[in-house]
């Protein structure tokens, strides 16, 4: 398989390169030690944050499909915090969406059900099916189309206040409290890194292997998601060595849960086994440690997180 390239094209057309899909590339991290030596003093919620709606500690599928049975057209917020949103959206079988872009800010999404066409400026349209990681670059125009008999089912992730933008050829959604004007616009397209692919085929990657992976997807300096894979292992007692797992400072990391069974255990909450397909979201500040529970011989986690690469503080033991 051979990177995609990147072309300058105008942002008001699609126009197709020669591609092929992407591999998972390897970046750097942008540290200089895998760790901090010494403690610290670290600030953590006198009292825990609580979840608002739609947020919730644990997603389930099943439950999302129940509330929309017989529905082919459908969005149901999942995340919402200061940094990221985040959906499950239905599109019934020929449904395309308007050509648009985002500013400054990528988006991606997971597709779980269904096939979609996904068509991106300057770069070679494919169709996403069960288990395609996309990435769509910002300010690079694309739509999305249900090219399937069935409704598609997708998983989206978007920055928080990040609006699209329309050709002049479509007619905005509305936004409350804005008003869509015309105008023209510089600087040009983003370049995508060869490091950031446009797509990763997970069924064909790794599903029904015995390959471990806990490298990146994509990174970018506002937006971080890896994919964690690994083997069912036994589960740590919550007073024992590690059984509190970690925080993050000042903002909320969430999951999407990709294979197998992910057990995770969130300050506040009890101990919960997560399935394929479902969401699972620790709110900033809560000690939270998310594992593969041994209840499946591999599973696989994908999370996402506002920032590279992020700050974990672990409780500290002795002198």
């Amino acid at each position: 398989m051979k990177p995609i390239l990147y072309a300058a094209t105008a942002v008001a057309m699609l126009m197709p390169l020669s591609a092929s899909a992407q591999m998972l590339g390897k970046e750097d991290m942008a540290v200089s030690a895998p760790k901090m030596t010494g403690q610290f003093w670290a600030p953590k919620p006198a009292e825990l944050t609580p979840y608002v709606a739609p947020n919730k500690p644990h997603w389930k599928l099943s439950e999302i499909l129940a509330a929309h049975k017989g529905q082919s057209d459908w969005v149901q917020p999942i995340v919402r915090n200061k940094d990221q949103v985040a959906d499950y959206i239905s599109m019934g079988a020929g449904q395309k969406t308007k050509m648009k872009m985002y500013p400054d800010d990528r988006i991606v999404f997971i597709v779980w059900d269904g096939s979609i066409k996904v068509s991106i400026d300057g770069y070679a349209p494919f169709t996403a099916t069960k288990g395609f990681m996309v990435n769509v670059p910002f300010r690079h125009m694309f739509t999305l189309e249900n090219v399937g008999s069935t409704p598609a089912l997708r998983f989206e992730v978007r920055q928080n206040g990040s609006e699209p933008i329309y050709p002049v050829s479509e007619t905005p959604d509305p936004i409350k409290g804005m008003t869509y004007v015309r105008v023209t616009e510089q600087p040009g397209p983003s370049k995508e890194k060869d490091t950031n692919p446009i797509y990763v085929d997970y069924m064909k990657e790794f599903n029904g292997t015995d390959k471990p992976y806990g490298g990146k997807f994509v990174w970018d300096d506002h937006f971080t998601s890896n994919i964690l894979r690994g083997k069912g292992a036994p589960v740590p007692k919550d007073d024992g060595p590690g059984g509190k797992g970690h925080f993050h400072i000042g903002w909320t990391e969430f999951w999407f849960i990709m294979e197998g069974h992910i057990g995770m255990k969130v300050e506040g909450e009890k101990y919960f086994v997560c399935d394929p397909g479902d969401v699972m979201i620790a709110a900033q500040g809560r000690w939270h440690r998310a594992g593969d529970d041994p209840s499946a011989p591999w599973s696989t986690r994908v999370p996402f997180n506002p920032r590279p690469p992020i700050l974990h503080n672990f409780e500290a033991t002795g002198d």
